[in-house]
């Protein structure tokens, strides 16, 4: 049963967050980004975020600027998200 409450957030939060990184204003993340798969620890504390890119050329130019825009998604998945804590993602 929490298996699949864990599945469900992971969906949650990939479809979330993929709205929410076409909102990101700096110009090195214009590049087409994906989330194929999001991984949450079983307290939801933590949610690793995989990231795929379209340009393999720009991979570590485009990882820098999601890395620092962390502690702008955090705060913006909280409401939208159905969980009491939002998972620090990494």
């Amino acid at each position: 049963m929490a298996n699949h409450r864990i599945e469900r957030i992971n969906e949650e939060i990939q479809r979330e967050l993929s709205v929410l990184i076409q909102n990101v204003k700096d110009p090195r993340v214009s590049v087409v980004i994906s989330i194929p798969t999001v991984e949450t620890t079983t307290d939801l504390r933590h949610a690793k975020v995989f990231v795929s890119v379209l340009d393999k050329g720009d991979v570590l130019q485009v990882l820098k600027p999601l890395q620092s825009s962390c502690g702008y998604f955090r705060p913006a998945l909280g409401p939208r998200l159905s969980v009491l804590y939002t998972p620090e993602l990494t």
